[in-house]
């Protein structure tokens, strides 16, 4: 498994960086999605299904972003998917120039729908381009509605909505249309989808969602 060291880009040109990254995916054809969420929400898990589901259709890799260990990468490398690990000397999210150096060194050949699954982190995450295509924000049922009170930026700036575990609303106090209600105030042209990893539910939709963008982004 290959892991490499990562520290925040110094220049003050982030956003310039996350246009040049997106320029660059384009002409690779790379659909590139960045995942957010809290610690525990699922996100591995909702890749692996995704690329259990998918891998006949899409080349798939991952870029997983912590800041010790390569156990997520380890994970989805067996699954057979195209996976590296990066670590980022102790940051909380990545930027444009870390993903990008990231991307470089798993190689972007052979790659349809590439994933970095963020450091898992509600602030620092949110507040910086990472020159994805789409951002996509993981919220799990025991995690509480209450989260976009909370997060307000994170929910701002997601393309997409992926509520996880709804296989747990029976157990928890969750509110699901007061939920869909306080994202929609922040930000009514996000997507939103409630799924189970565990059990499949809604997933056929987010899969479908996934593999309508990758098409239409490769022309």
């Amino acid at each position: 498994m290959k892991v490499i060291e990562l520290k925040a880009s110094v220049t003050a040109s982030n956003d310039r960086d996350a246009d040049r990254l997106r320029e660059l995916l384009k002409e690779k054809g790379v659909f590139l999605v960045n995942i957010m969420s809290s610690p525990g929400s699922g996100k591995t898990t909702l890749l692996s299904k995704v690329i259990r589901d998918l891998h006949d259709r899409l080349k798939i890799a991952v870029l997983e972003a912590d800041i010790e260990s390569a156990v997520d990468a380890e994970r989805i490398e067996a699954l057979g998917a195209k996976a590296i690990q990066v670590h980022t000397d102790g940051m909380c999210h990545m930027d444009a120039g870390m993903t990008r150096r990231g991307l470089e060194e798993m190689g972007l050949e052979d790659v349809d729908l590439a994933f970095l699954e963020n450091v898992g982190n509600l602030i620092c995450p949110a507040e910086f381009d990472t020159g994805a295509v789409k951002d996509v924000m993981i919220l799990s049922v025991p995690e509480g509605d209450d989260k976009p009170l909370k997060y307000p930026l994170m929910f701002s700036k997601a393309d997409v909505l992926v509520v996880s575990k709804v296989d747990a609303l029976p157990y928890f106090d969750f509110d699901v249309e007061a939920c869909k209600k306080r994202v929609k105030r922040l930000n009514p042209d996000i997507e939103i989808f409630f799924v189970s990893a565990k059990t499949g539910e809604g997933m056929d939709a987010l899969e479908a969602y996934f593999l309508n963008k990758v098409k239409a982004f490769q022309g």
